[in-house]
């Protein structure tokens, strides 16, 4: 039987997690046997760990982060979860079960639920279509990435998580960004399938706020992978 697990970065989500956590574990329900859910607090303020230990679902795990960084919840949460056959991601407002009951015929090693493939419906707000668009356009850039999106939904199997997340340097925004990257650099095979993004609600974190920070981790990851570049051939 193929082993999927789920992670789900959760920070300050005390008011949002019972009723999103319902909806999710119902549609969980119609996948049978075989998931494992992780759900990563990090850094909260609220009452969000407690509210997480007490949800009663066997196949959950919480763990817990002291600080606030989404990359690195994910990560934590990646390493957690490496045994299994497929790993995936997914925000505790944005996530389908469709996407992972097709894992089961994927001969892929990353699928990605680009918002950008063809027969996608991305029904976010025209600013932040136009930032993932300008993101990918600059990983096009200084990577030369031929993927569409790095950041949403994404599944990876187990053996590219046990080599590739050990390996990764960057968290808060770009930590999922850098693995798919990777991945791509290693040769793994990667497809994007049709996703339609309807979010439970309005981000909560500001697009522009975060684009210094955002281009500066890209400048950062590009020398890095250069500097690694020059290690292997030197060798």
């Amino acid at each position: 039987m193929l082993s999927v697990a789920i992670v789900i970065p959760i920070h300050n989500e005390a008011d949002f997690l019972v009723d999103a956590w319902q909806q999710l574990n119902s549609e969980l329900a119609t996948l049978g046997a075989g998931i494992k859910v992780y759900l990563v607090e990090n850094g909260s303020t609220d009452e969000t760990l407690s509210i997480a230990r007490n949800l009663g679902t066997p196949f959950v795990s919480v763990l817990s982060l002291p600080q606030a960084d989404y990359g690195a919840a994910m990560r934590f949460g990646f390493l957690e979860a490496a045994g299994s056959d497929w790993i995936v991601n997914f925000d505790i407002d944005y996530f389908s079960i469709p996407f992972v009951r097709d894992l089961a015929n994927s001969e892929a090693d990353v699928v990605i639920a680009s918002k950008r493939a063809p027969g996608s419906d991305d029904r976010r707000s025209a600013l932040r279509r136009m930032g993932t668009l300008t993101f990918n356009m600059l990983l096009k850039t200084l990577f030369g990435s031929r993927v569409s999106d790095t950041h949403g939904i994404k599944a990876f199997r187990g053996d590219v998580i046990r080599e590739l997340v050990p390996a990764t340097t960057r968290t808060l925004d770009l930590f999922d960004t850098e693995l798919v990257l990777r991945a791509e650099m290693a040769g793994y095979r990667i497809t994007e399938v049709p996703i339609v993004v309807e979010e439970l609600r309005e981000a909560r974190s500001s697009f522009v706020k975060r684009i210094p920070r955002t281009l500066k981790g890209l400048l950062q990851l590009r020398r890095s992978f250069s500097i690694e570049g020059r290690n292997t051939r030197s060798r």
